[in-house]
């Protein structure tokens, strides 16, 4: 079962970081794989169990479950329900933490699933890389835009 763990180190305080990501919904306006996204049933996308679908850039259809989301410890936890892609048992936690040097934002970024073996390494990369790392960088000129 892959296991990625991914984190990096924002220049920006974690309250500014916070009031991006906790938006279960909001991913379409700053991650670029992203094209649309809709809350199912026209939840709160802060509601435990809200269901949002959203579209890729390449047409392809996701549906993912917020199933934790902490202000206090300024953390989320999400699976995926629906992809095309053969990933199965997707359960991500993201936790952001305060760097006190320089208020900046400790982003940790982690997931695990199960797939085919002759899908792993693909899918390891397209998630640790396509999807992570890529958010981080879309993070960092998102807040950077928004200052």
């Amino acid at each position: 079962m892959p296991h990625i763990v991914k984190s990096t180190i924002l220049d920006a305080p974690t309250d500014a970081v916070w009031d991006v990501l906790r938006d279960f919904n909001g991913h379409d306006r700053w991650h670029p794989a992203v094209a649309s996204s809709t809350i199912e049933r026209a939840h709160s996308p802060d509601k435990i169990g809200c269901i949002r679908r959203f579209k890729l850039q390449d047409g392809s259809e996701l549906r993912e479950q917020l199933l934790a989301l902490s202000d206090l410890e300024q953390t989320f936890s999400y699976c995926l329900l629906d992809t095309p892609v053969p990933m199965f048992n997707y359960v991500a936690h993201v936790r952001l933490l305060p760097v006190t040097d320089g208020d900046r934002t400790f982003w940790h970024w982690e997931s695990r699933f199960s797939t085919r073996p002759e899908d792993r390494d693909r899918i390891v990369h397209m998630v640790a890389e396509d999807i992570y790392q890529a958010g981080f960088e879309a993070i960092r000129r998102h807040l950077k835009e928004a200052a």
